[in-house]
């Protein structure tokens, strides 16, 4: 393997004397003052998050007590299941620096509710805050659109013809993506042939070592403790394993969803200029590349507080530092100042979403003009 090419600076338009960036500020703090807050995580995110982690717990110590296989897989993978959802109310916003104060503190949330679910936090945040939030949909620069065999994500990747049927079988592509991205990404990231590493705190032996520590933590957590509680009740290894597989599949299908069609939704793709430049700055750029979802009809806009704001995914990449329990409060004056912009804010519900993306695939899935 060959070491990953460093990618040239990207430069947006400047956005200090934009009028949008500056009245946004200003109504968002004075939301914060007006509600005596601040733009962290409050008693009652830890409370959910401390409930989300309670539960995971007592389905896993349910899948450990198992008499049956059936009973086993059960508890099991919804253990992991609860275990993504705790990363999303959690795990996301420490890694924003958004759930507390101190930097050590999220630092820390973010390495013990990553065990579960196995990424690697030092380059999952890396990929996802210094990559997917600064550089969403351009080019060679957001990871999370790379190009890759299975799925065509933007007009400038090359097409095969494999990606006409990709609107149907995505869905197979989502569940593995977590599996991919803890077995194979993060071992790419580690041995330093991603974009990736190079910006990684820890280097050297050191970084190799809370690696290495942290994934078989993660292992030891997942099949080793399992299996060997579970063989006395005659449930087999490869039960176990594939548990495990179906666990991750099912949660990283659910995640993915849920979210990844906010960033192919009726958006632009950008493919900067030579020189490196953007033709329009930041935050216009955000609303060019994302939308909200709200759960419709209104019974169900419970699932949004489940989903850690995440729905919410415009307002997220315009707030990314503060923490989800306030977006709902800033998607409002979000949608009430963009017209005034002259910028177009999208709330949609998932069903026009999952059109949405659904048209987007079979779109990317067709040849070029060119061809």
């Amino acid at each position: 393997m060959t070491a990953a090419k460093s990618l040239p600076p990207l430069r947006f338009a400047p956005a200090r004397d934009s009028a949008f960036r500056r009245e946004l500020r200003e109504r968002a703090d004075a939301y914060l003052a007006a509600a005596s807050t601040h733009r962290f995580a409050d008693w009652r995110m830890h409370a959910k998050a401390i409930a989300l982690t309670s539960m995971a717990a007592l389905l896993y110590g349910l899948a450990l007590n198992a008499a049956t296989a059936f009973g086993f897989v059960a508890c099991y993978v919804a253990s992991v299941v609860t275990a993504m959802v705790l990363a999303m109310n959690s795990l996301h916003d420490g890694a924003h620096s958004a759930m507390f104060r101190r930097g050590p503190l999220n630092r820390l949330l973010t390495r013990l509710v990553s065990v579960p679910v196995g990424v690697d936090m030092d380059f999952w945040t890396i990929r996802h805050v210094h990559f997917h939030h600064t550089y969403a949909n351009v080019e060679g620069y957001d990871l999370d659109t790379e190009p890759n065999p299975f799925l065509r994500q933007t007009p400038y990747q090359r097409w095969s013809p494999q990606y006409r049927y990709q609107y149907l079988y995505w869905p197979v592509i989502a569940a593995l993506s977590l599996p991919y991205l803890n077995w194979y990404g993060d071992w790419l990231d580690r041995f330093g042939k991603t974009p990736v590493a190079v910006h990684s705190r820890l280097q050297g032996w050191r970084g190799w070592m809370v690696f290495l520590g942290w994934k078989l933590a993660h292992l030891t957590l997942v099949l080793a403790v399992p299996s060997w509680v579970v063989h006395s009740h005659g449930i087999a290894w490869g039960t176990v394993l594939g548990a495990y597989l179906l666990g991750q599949m099912i949660a990283s299908c659910v995640l993915v969803a849920l979210i990844l069609g906010t960033h192919w939704a009726e958006v632009d793709f950008f493919q900067p200029g030579e020189d490196g430049t953007m033709p329009h700055d930041w935050y216009q750029h955000t609303f060019y590349t994302a939308c909200d979802w709200t759960p419709k009809p209104r019974a169900l806009r419970w699932l949004g507080y489940w989903l850690g704001g995440l729905n919410l995914h415009l307002t997220h990449h315009l707030f990314p530092t503060w923490n989800h329990r306030h977006y709902p409060a800033l998607a409002r004056i979000i949608a009430e100042l963009a017209p005034r912009h002259g910028l177009t804010y999208r709330e949609i519900g998932y069903l026009q979403l999952h059109a949405s993306q659904q048209q987007f695939l079979k779109a990317m899935g067709q040849p070029p003009a060119s061809l």
